[in-house]
């Protein structure tokens, strides 16, 4: 069929974009070069032409929209991979410290440390990036004020790549070498574009980018081979050369136009330090926004939620963290109607005495899917009324269960699989780290719980079916993306970046599948039930 069609002769799924007024990037008038017109294709692939030369990076089912050709008269659905999201960042918390940056204007000049980059010309401004695997949020900062300009969040578009940082890390070691860092670095170069439209300033009064992310994401934005991360024993090339003494740290530092970021081109990116293996900047950053350094009174413990969820307790004179590999089930990926926190996702829902659901959705618009805890929601409720098992069967025996029929929004076995699946890495990853330090849920006297849909969570549902420990709700605090809020604290002060190194030499890595009992916990975990309130106590997995 395709075989004559061709992007110069026939009709492409960009013009299909053009007709459906959907903003779609392309910055080489649609000619295949600049590879940002990524889109997903989730019906009728065989419709389309065939993969033209510029497309031989990317595997199905995705496509470059302005090289797919399609049929007339043709159906095609397909989805774009740099939606704007909804981020839900707290407010600033009072100071008590002093802006300290490590950007200052002295004498007129703008300065990095002691470094002079040029006259001041105009404003001083920094910005924020939290690189998460399925989300990507920044945030511009006036580097003077500690004012928030604004903040945007959008979709990773190096999905194509695949769902989770070890098939991004294998992607990235084949024939595709170096286009997941093509793709993350022009899609927020058009975001910063127009964010500076919006805010009318000059690329070049941005002196400074904080990068926090996943070892995988911060390591691939930074250019660096990424493949240790993905076999034993799990380490960036930074941490492996920390631990050589070959250097001090493993933050990183390199400068805007060598990035080609689009800021002042001496403008200096700074990666947070990491804290071990697949325990990133992210979380550094968490605990820098929630002041979680091991030094205060009681037990504290931190869930971030995201395709890789990291797990923190700080109690007792230590702090223990983990990464638990959940996978993108409850961030859009792998259940038929997943979707992230976009317009149109249900983020929570009840079912009532009637059988029907009643439901909210992400900017009050007809439903198009279900986000993280719209998911969890569905869960406790299935679970509460008797429609499925604790292990997920259909108490009717039915294959799917509808959720919205007007939208044709169901919900199958093979999804519920996957939500428990995910959920028993979160679940056994916070037992393990509870127990290595001998602390039962009942004694932890503040839970924080971050992640891009962690504000929107039902608590009590979700303890019910096991995602988060028994704790008492009125304990568990939710604290959005703690991790933008971190990596804007170090922005505006160099003495919270001495101050994390500090506590990332304090914390002890747990590595989960050194715990003997792991894969037990794992399908233990798989269960749509609360977790235990006693967990038994011992020290596997803590690595030296």
């Amino acid at each position: 069929m395709g075989d004559r069609l061709t992007p110069a002769t026939a009709r492409t799924l960009f013009d299909d974009a053009d007709e459906l007024r959907l903003k779609m990037p392309a910055s080489c008038r649609r000619s295949g070069r600049c590879r940002e017109c990524v889109v997903e294709v989730t019906a009728g692939a065989e419709l389309l032409g065939p993969r033209t030369a510029a497309e031989s990076f990317l595997r199905a089912p995705y496509r470059l929209a302005c090289q797919a050709a399609v049929e007339p008269g043709a159906a095609v659905a397909f989805e774009i991979l740099r939606r704007r999201l909804r981020i839900l960042v707290p407010e600033p918390r009072p100071r008590t410290t002093p802006i300290d940056p490590v950007v200052t204007v002295a004498d007129g000049i703008v300065r990095y440390g002691d470094d002079p980059i040029e006259p001041r010309r105009g404003g001083v401004y920094g910005i924020a990036v939290d690189l998460g695997t399925t989300t990507v949020v920044l945030e511009l900062v006036d580097l003077e004020t500690g004012r928030t300009a604004e903040v945007v969040a959008l979709e990773n578009p190096q999905r194509f790549g695949g769902s989770d940082v070890m098939n991004r890390i294998s992607y990235d070691a084949g024939p595709g070498r170096g286009e997941l860092r093509r793709a993350v670095r022009k899609a927020l170069n058009r975001e910063l574009l127009e964010l500076y439209e919006r805010e009318r300033i000059d690329r070049r009064e941005v002196y400074e980018i904080v990068v926090v992310g996943n070892s995988t994401m911060r390591d691939l934005f930074f250019g660096l081979d990424v493949s240790p991360i993905g076999e034993r024993p799990y380490k960036s090339i930074t941490e492996r050369e920390l631990l050589a003494g070959k250097r001090t740290t493993t933050a990183l530092t390199a400068r805007a136009h060598e990035l080609g970021f689009r800021a002042h081109p001496q403008a200096r990116v700074w990666g947070a330090p990491l804290v071990a293996s697949h325990v990133g900047s992210d979380l550094a950053a968490d605990l820098v926004a929630l002041g979680v350094d091991g030094g205060g009174d009681g037990t504290v413990m931190v869930v971030d939620i995201g395709t890789n969820t990291e797990v923190v307790v700080a109690g007792r004179g230590r702090i223990l963290a983990a990464s638990c590999p959940a996978g993108p089930a409850f961030e859009g990926g792998l259940v038929t109607y997943g979707m992230q926190g976009a317009d149109g996702a249900i983020e929570s829902l009840r079912l009532g005495d009637d059988g029907r659901f009643s439901y909210e959705t992400i900017g009050d618009v007809p439903p198009a899917g279900i986000c993280g805890s719209g998911l969890i929601d569905l869960l406790a409720e299935l679970r509460r009324t008797g429609r499925i098992s604790a292990r997920g069967a259909f108490a009717d025996g039915s294959a799917t269960i509808t959720v919205v029929p007007e939208a044709g929004i169901t919900f199958s076995r093979a999804d519920a699989s996957a939500l428990a699946q995910a959920k028993a890495a979160n679940t056994a990853g916070q037992r393990i780290v509870l127990r290595t330090l001998g602390l039962e849920p009942a004694q932890v006297d503040r839970l924080y719980l971050a992640g891009g849909f962690a504000s929107s969570v039902d608590v009590a549902n979700a303890i019910a079916i096991g995602f988060l420990p028994p704790v008492s709700p009125d304990r568990v605090v939710k604290v959005g993306n703690a991790s933008i809020e971190g990596a804007r604290e170090l922005l505006l002060s160099a003495s919270a970046r001495d101050r994390l190194e500090r506590t990332i030499r304090r914390i002890e890595h747990v590595e989960l599948e050194l715990a003997p009992d792991f894969f037990d916990l794992f399908v233990d975990g798989c269960a749509l039930e609360p977790m235990p309130s006693t967990l038994a106590s011992d020290d596997a997995g803590v690595a030296a």
